[in-house]
């Protein structure tokens, strides 16, 4: 094996200094995602690591710096790893003190190399010695900023910096900090902006009473900035250390986490008003997406919305039907002209009819003089991906008895055929076939793919159901109960249980699950707003009755749970 791990190449590649932000990777510039999506390797800490992997293309390679070397590692070679791509040559991983040597022999091979460090590469010390050495070696390179920590986790805290008055800024790093740093900062009446660690924070407090702040000056602390886990706690110079103590922060083996405090009189002030982030109404909250993976995607990102962290668990895996014979005649007969009409009652009904048609190498084109029907939105929006603008959505409630409710009858002078293919799941109802034919129509109620339990989570994710590590699950449909209770066990009594229509929360109490929250109509997006109301009218009790806002997995154990629905 060479001594390093890249391929030969040009003798110099390309580097790029880009600053990940504080944690949000919806923070990341469109800059760095554009970077991100041509670099051949990847350099960060882990943690900056799971920020920016989900931009970069197939098959780069990942450089953990945070590593050490095993005792039989080739002098030089990094560890590389593959995010979705082929296997590339793997050796002993590096030390974070020779990421810059990381660097010089990724882009020495041709590479384009992306450092990515948190925040800004501006005000990352080890950033810039990167990037003197890049210099000393005639390598290129660029730099793209980042939102700084100092700046950027103040403002999701809801602590502004600067007001009207136009108060004096000091950003202080307590980790290097020298004495007469403390003492200009003491010095000074404007906000100060420390850097420090969770550990740490109370002894950065003292040092700023020490250079001549006083003891009731307010100050912030936040930890896990700009994240869904983000905490902020609101004391003084003098009583910081104690209310850590009350929240019952610990020390913590590994030196504390980092955590943002801004001290100031104006700054801390106006928190109660300016906490857009922190009071998001299903913020922190930990909330089970039992679905298929593809229909958990979206739904998935309007919770992260309200501040939820989603978890999706598949409870229902797609398959083609035992027999292909009956759809291969019937999508044919999409050709030949057998059928006035196409009824889609699933986006996975959209992926079936989809995929035998890229098997018969067909498009869009082949649906020419056939009218389209779609169950509802999302159905809709999955015809139109595919090339498809449907010519009938439900104008009222999205299901099969909606979409019956606006279907014509078959008129023989107006419709030249009367038949409809209706391709579907296998355990799907009857209400739409015996809809139509009751209009009028020949159907062909074809099995277009099967539904089946998918396979049971991790153990974790099993005991965290059990156990109440979940804040709430959204059930959508009546299997997605039975197949979640099948494969992971009864949700715990104080998750809360939100149901898309009766059916389902039918199903759900049959279980023994009290349901709390209804959609007000049959839609997983309107489900998710269900929730998010649900929240925000729990948040907004606790804090009338001046109780801490806590999350539902947060109760006390044997802690009776009332029935809310919504």
């Amino acid at each position: 094996m060479s001594p390093t791990a890249f391929p030969a190449g040009p003798e110099h590649g390309h580097v790029t200094f880009l600053g990940a932000g504080p944690g949000d990777p919806g923070l990341l510039t469109l800059r760095a995602v554009e970077a991100l999506s041509h670099a051949d390797v990847l350099v960060a800490e882990h943690e900056v690591l799971d920020v920016i992997r989900t931009h970069a293309r197939q098959g780069v390679s990942v450089v953990p710096t945070e590593a050490v070397y095993s005792p039989d590692a080739l002098p030089g070679a990094p560890q590389l790893t593959v995010v979705d791509g082929a296997s590339t040559p793997a050796v002993a991983p590096a030390p974070a003190q020779d990421a810059a040597h990381l660097v010089m022999e990724a882009a020495r091979g041709g590479r384009r190399v992306v450092r990515a460090v948190a925040g800004d590469p501006g005000l990352d010390t080890d950033a810039a010695e990167e990037m003197l050495a890049c210099a000393a070696a005639g390598v290129p390179f660029e730099v793209v900023p980042g939102v700084a920590a100092a700046t950027g986790v103040p403002a999701y805290a809801g602590v502004p910096l600067r007001d009207a008055h136009g108060a004096d800024v000091r950003f202080v790093d307590a980790r290097t900090a020298s004495d007469r740093c403390w003492t200009e900062v003491g010095a000074s009446d404007g906000t100060v902006v420390v850097s420090t660690s969770l550990d740490s924070v109370a002894a950065a407090a003292a040092e700023l009473v020490s250079a001549g702040r006083k003891p009731d000056t307010p100050l912030t602390v936040t930890v896990a900035g700009t994240t869904t886990r983000q905490r902020t706690w609101t004391a003084t110079l003098g009583t910081i250390a104690q209310t850590l103590k009350q929240a019952k922060v610990l020390p913590s083996p590994d030196g504390g986490r980092p955590v943002i405090a801004v001290v100031g009189e104006r700054s801390a002030a106006r928190r109660d008003q300016l906490s857009w982030f922190e009071s998001k109404p299903l913020f922190g909250w930990k909330v089970l997406v039992p679905r298929t993976k593809e229909q958990a995607a979206s739904l998935s990102d309007q919770l992260r919305s309200y501040g939820a962290v989603p978890h999706e668990v598949p409870t229902i895996a797609v398959e083609p039907p035992r027999t292909p014979q009956q759809m291969e005649r019937a999508v044919k007969g999409l050709v030949t002209g057998r059928y006035e009409w196409i009824a889609f009652t699933s986006v996975n009904a959209v992926k079936a009819v989809r995929e035998k048609f890229e098997e018969y190498g067909l498009d869009a084109r082949a649906f020419a003089g056939i009218k389209v029907a779609a169950v509802g939105e999302q159905t809709a929006n999955a015809l139109i991906a595919f090339g498809v603008k449907p010519d009938l959505v439900p104008s009222g409630e999205q299901s099969a008895a909606g979409l019956l409710e606006d279907w014509p009858p078959y008129d023989p002078v107006f419709d030249p055929i009367d038949r409809v293919f209706l391709p579907r799941a296998d355990i799907a109802t009857e209400t739409l076939v015996a809809g139509l034919i009751e209009l009028g129509w020949e159907v062909d109620d074809v099995t277009a793919y099967r539904t089946v339990r998918a396979s049971p989570p991790p153990a974790d994710t099993r005991e965290a159901i059990k156990g109440g590590g979940f804040d709430a699950v959204l059930f959508t449909s009546s299997s997605t109960v039975r197949n979640l209770v099948g494969i992971a066990g009864k949700p715990h009594n104080v998750t809360v249980i939100a149901c898309i229509g009766p059916a389902t929360a039918k199903t759900a109490e049959e279980h023994g699950l009290r349901v709390d929250v209804m959609a007000p109509e049959p839609s997983v997006h309107k489900l998710a707003e269900a929730l998010a109301t649900f929240g925000m009218k729990r948040r907004t009790s606790a804090l009338e009755a001046g109780d801490p806002v806590t999350r539902p997995s947060e109760r006390r154990p044997g802690a009776r749970r009332r029935r809310t629905t919504t």
